[in-house]
């Protein structure tokens, strides 16, 4: 039924229960898992051009452990592996990733806030729910859940 998963990750340490979901689903269905982490250029204040250098590198390194972390993950559980950073919205990539690379479900956490603290912190998920173009899997990460 699904031949590409994307697995978007922001290296958190809830990623094994998100990854775990897709390597279910692509076990099942002999697909491939992707991984996707965004590098989010934009929640960064104003700052000269040298420290925000520094910053943008150090979510780069944040990423790619990221990514690691995924791979071994997914590898260790026999699917196949494919993993690419990204740079911007979080939201806006991930649904380019998968118009651009034919994925056919996402599975991705989410802290299953509601009311306030959603409102002030807004929700990737929430807006990759309503905007992609394929079904989204959500699995929620938060603590006992």
């Amino acid at each position: 039924m699904y031949s590409r998963i994307l697995v978007p990750t922001d290296g958190s340490e809830h990623v094994e229960r998100v990854v775990a979901h897709a390597l279910d689903i692509a076990e099942r269905d002999g697909a491939t898992v992707h991984g996707l982490y965004v590098v989010d250029k934009g929640g960064m204040p104003e700052l000269d051009a040298e420290m925000r250098d520094e910053v943008v590198k150090s979510f780069e390194r944040t990423g790619a452990g990221a990514l690691d972390e995924f791979r071994e993950l997914a590898e260790a559980g026999g699917a196949d592996v494919v993993t690419a950073t990204a740079e911007g919205k979080p939201s806006k990539e991930i649904v380019e990733y998968v118009e651009d690379n034919d994925v056919d479900l996402i599975v991705m956490g989410t802290h299953g806030r509601s009311g306030i603290r959603n409102v002030l912190m807004g929700s990737v998920a929430e807006r990759v729910v309503r905007h992609s173009p394929v079904p989204v899997l959500l699995v929620n990460v938060e603590q006992g859940a």
